[in-house]
């Protein structure tokens, strides 16, 4: 089946409760086949899920008509945003009349939904985000270990992981350090700002890093059963990975492609060392709780975290992949 994406010219106004899906390929995403399984199970009865797409780093008026269509149209009930959470936010921060905490902290949106207070901006990261490391990072690893995190990308969804492991609410149990690389200085100028106002004393490293043989030199220096994370997109919304095939991954390590889909090199790279590695995590549980967050949030019901009724909707899910 094809799923056919909106563009900011292309934009109409909705015929049911319809939630939006702003990315990049949004046609290729499981989502597409999931939410009208996710929305019988939840008695969204009649809503419906519409991709717009756009290309990496739009033009500003671009998010700004699609933010404005949203608020305008009766029908249309909010969105998720993917890839674009930064330059969304940043392009249209103005058009919103609530801007919840972790956006207001993290300069990023994930989430749109409409209350009776108006338009509300929203990021989900820190909480979808912590519920999938969660799930794969074993309890008490950073405090037994003195492990590390290098997180490849300095878009949204690192700046929330790293907002949620470095807490000092979790006192000896986070990270010794964290490394974040990006292809250009931008993001990493971004995530030092926000990092700044987050109150932690965990040390991290901002690294200039254009090329995968960039990463694969940070690779090498990290201590056993530290965490590697992918938030570049590469697998995704480009093609390739960023670190070489020549890669080598700390003994112990954890490896988590924020993908599930696409080209995904580099989990193939992280299972070809599997023998070093303790554990190999995909974006799939990521996906979930980052959909039925958001799902929660724009039609207004409560969606177990965990538990019979979440597993369900992963069983959905699994079942129209």
């Amino acid at each position: 089946m094809t799923f056919t994406a909106m563009t900011p010219t292309t934009l109409r106004p909705a015929e049911a409760p319809t939630l939006y899906f702003i990315g990049v390929t949004t046609g290729k995403s499981s989502i597409q086949t999931v939410f009208p399984a996710w929305a019988d199970e939840l008695g969204l009865n009649g809503a419906r899920l519409q991709g717009i797409d756009l290309p990496l780093h739009a033009p500003a008026e671009d998010y700004r008509r699609v933010v404005e269509f949203i608020a305008a149209d009766e029908l249309s009930l909010g969105a998720l945003v993917t890839t674009h959470k930064i330059d969304l936010y940043r392009a249209a921060a103005d058009l919103f009349d609530v801007t919840d905490r972790f956006a207001l902290m993290m300069g990023e949106t994930s989430c749109l939904s409409k209350t009776p207070a108006g338009l509300t901006c929203h990021a989900k990261d820190p909480i979808s985000g912590g519920l999938a490391l969660d799930a794969f990072v074993p309890e008490g690893h950073w405090a037994s270990t003195g492990a590390q995190v290098l997180s490849m990308g300095a878009g949204g969804s690192t700046v929330a992981i790293s907002w949620y492991l470095t807490q000092p609410v979790l006192g000896a149990n986070r990270p010794s350090s964290m490394v974040v690389s990006n292809r250009s200085q931008p993001r990493l100028d971004h995530l030092r700002n926000v990092y700044d106002a987050f109150g932690t004393d965990t040390p991290i490293e901002y690294v200039l890093a254009p090329a995968p043989e960039d990463n694969d030199r940070i690779l090498r220096r990290l201590a056993p059963g530290s965490l590697m994370v992918n938030a570049t997109g590469l697998g995704k919304d480009a093609p390739g990975s960023p670190l070489t095939n020549a890669s080598v991954f700390p003994q112990d390590g954890l490896a988590w492609d924020l993908n599930y889909r696409g080209d995904l090199v580099f989990l193939d790279q992280s299972r070809s060392q599997a023998s070093t590695l303790q554990h190999i995590e995909d974006g799939w549980i990521y996906f979930l709780h980052g959909w039925t967050q958001v799902i929660g949030e724009v039609f207004h019901i409560d969606i177990p975290t965990s538990g019979p009724a979440f597993d369900r909707l992963s069983d959905l899910a699994r079942g129209t992949r």
